[in-house]
């Protein structure tokens, strides 16, 4: 998956669309992983779970806080990543492949998202 293809949130997730499926695969970015520290807990929604855009769906504790993970998307878990309970240090050191959190099925993206461009303009110091 080419980064370019993603679309994130404020809230420093980011989200990649399967056009053909219609699954989105959601993760945070490295822009929140470096801000977090080092991740030592991920807690998920489960399987089957319906979620709704923007609203909060589960927990990333690291060595500094615990910060709510927000759903970018509206739709149903369809998918966790099993690596992720084991291995949560996925999250900083390759938020954008082995780190990715959580797919949702028929996914619908919120008209809110940003662009690469507009994101990394919103975390530019």
């Amino acid at each position: 998956m080419e980064l370019i293809d993603l679309k994130y949130t404020k809230d420093h997730e980011w989200v990649a669309l399967d056009p053909a499926t219609g699954v989105a695969t959601i993760g945070i970015t490295d822009f929140a992983g470096e801000q977090l520290g080092d991740v030592v807990f991920v807690q998920l929604p489960e399987e089957g779970d319906e979620v709704t855009s923007g609203q909060p769906i589960g927990e990333v504790e690291s060595t500094k806080s615990v910060s709510d993970l927000f759903s970018p998307v509206s739709g149903t878990v369809s998918g966790i990543n099993p690596e992720i309970e084991g291995s949560p240090e996925l999250v900083n050191s390759d938020p954008f492949g082995e780190g990715w959190l959580f797919t949702v099925a028929d996914a619908q993206l919120p008209d809110d998202l940003l662009d690469r461009s507009a994101y990394l303009e919103l975390t530019a110091d």
